[in-house]
């Protein structure tokens, strides 16, 4: 239930989802560690994903990118959580010196096309990326494994490695460096939030996102796509109903 006390975190679905600004969380985030943004059609699969559910659990911050989810969660508890977008804390994080300065962030894309778009998004905005600063990911099936990903890390040593490939892969991906790396970088786990930016995928401006709004832009550029899986999200409903703040787990 709400109180009249400012919280830093809420459980839900036995996950701590951070509550604050932006700057705070990217502040959090710049003695390393992983973040992760779950959406809501990720997020319908905790009961039955368990290498999902691991990643969350393991993350070090996670932050309320799920309009529905929160929606969702105010209206069950009668609380009044706040959301911060994925795309929100990007541009809070292409913000700091120590995401520009070049050499100082290793890129993971989800494919050639979307690497070539991003890459020359970043550098119209004054941030080069070195060719060897950006890693496309290969196909990730159940188990989750790039060591070449990982000799590029540690032989390159970034302070922040950013991981712009779909929800679901990306949070055991970014676990998997998380457990492999023999430091711990900033591991951000940001999905499509430059997409919305590079034009990789549909633009979604500010006031969009600020109003709940990105998922219908999504939608209305690509309703084969995004309408089937805005669609089954719906299921997260019944799950937040059932488990509230514990967490689902498969019988």
């Amino acid at each position: 239930m709400a109180s009249g006390k400012k919280r830093d975190k809420v459980r839900i679905l036995g996950v701590d989802f951070f509550q604050g600004a932006a700057h705070q969380a990217v502040d959090r985030m710049s003695q390393g560690g992983l973040l992760v943004v779950p959406a809501a059609p990720a997020l319908k699969e905790m009961a039955a994903n368990a290498a999902y559910r691991e990643a969350l659990l393991n993350s070090d911050l996670a932050i309320t990118d799920s309009a529905f989810m929160v929606m969702v969660w105010n209206f069950l508890q009668k609380d009044s959580i706040q959301r911060l977008s994925g795309l929100e804390y990007l541009r809070e994080l292409l913000r700091r010196d120590d995401v520009r300065c070049p050499g100082a962030c290793v890129w993971i894309m989800a494919n050639a096309a979307s690497s070539e778009r991003n890459l020359a998004w970043l550098a119209a905005q004054g941030i080069q990326v070195p060719t060897e600063c950006a890693h496309v990911a290969p196909m990730l099936g159940k188990d989750i494994a790039d060591p070449e990903l990982l000799e590029q890390i540690e032989r390159l040593q970034p302070r922040h490695v950013i991981v712009t490939i779909g929800g679901g892969a990306q949070e055991r991906l970014g676990l998997y460096l998380k457990q492999n790396l023999n430091y711990l970088p900033a591991i951000h786990c940001i999905g499509a939030a430059i997409a919305f930016l590079s034009g990789d995928q549909v633009f979604i401006p500010v006031w969009a996102d600020k109003f709940y709004l990105g998922w219908l832009f999504r939608t209305m550029s690509q309703p084969r796509r995004f309408l089937p899986r805005y669609w089954n999200a719906r299921k997260l409903y019944s799950l937040i109903h059932r488990y509230r703040d514990q967490l689902p787990v498969e019988a």
